[in-house]
């Protein structure tokens, strides 16, 4: 994906019948793997959550299981997955947070592109501020996805 993707607004329900949002960096170890911790656990199950990446590392970042687990987020059981075109298929919504080039594209699909600060080899202390504005960008993702 570009640095600016097209959006193409899409209906945002899924075959659930609730919106199916899919979060994809390189390595599905940091900022991904937050979004998606965060969107599973303001939202409940109103939102199908899927995160990915284009080239997954072994482990999550352990300052970013360190950073959420600050906000009672437990991430440390999750493991960093492969992009595959069948996640992209699944989601309504496709947000990339610096996976380049590697996103396939599909009709009808919303895509938005998240630019944030990589916490690879970061501490928790450079990952709390990165953490914060992915909160904040998911809050207000979930009051477009379910509404007031």
């Amino acid at each position: 994906m570009t640095e600016s993707p097209a959006t193409t607004e899409a209906d945002t329900t899924g075959t659930s019948g609730k919106p199916s949002v899919l979060f994809v960096c390189v390595h599905n170890a940091g900022r991904s793997q937050m979004a998606a911790a965060y969107l599973a656990h303001l939202a409940g199950d109103a939102v199908e959550v899927r995160s990915a990446g284009s080239e997954p590392a072994d482990r999550v970042n352990p300052a970013v299981v360190a950073a959420m687990a600050e906000e009672g987020v437990d991430v440390s059981a999750e493991t960093p997955k492969i992009l595959t075109v069948d996640a992209v298929r699944a989601s309504d919504v496709v947000i990339t947070m610096g996976c380049g080039d590697t996103c396939p594209v599909f009709p009808g699909k919303r895509y938005l592109d998240w630019t944030l600060d990589d916490p690879a080899g970061q501490g928790v202390e450079a990952v709390r501020p990165i953490r914060d504005e992915i909160r904040r960008r998911v809050e207000g993702l979930i009051g477009e996805l379910t509404g007031p």
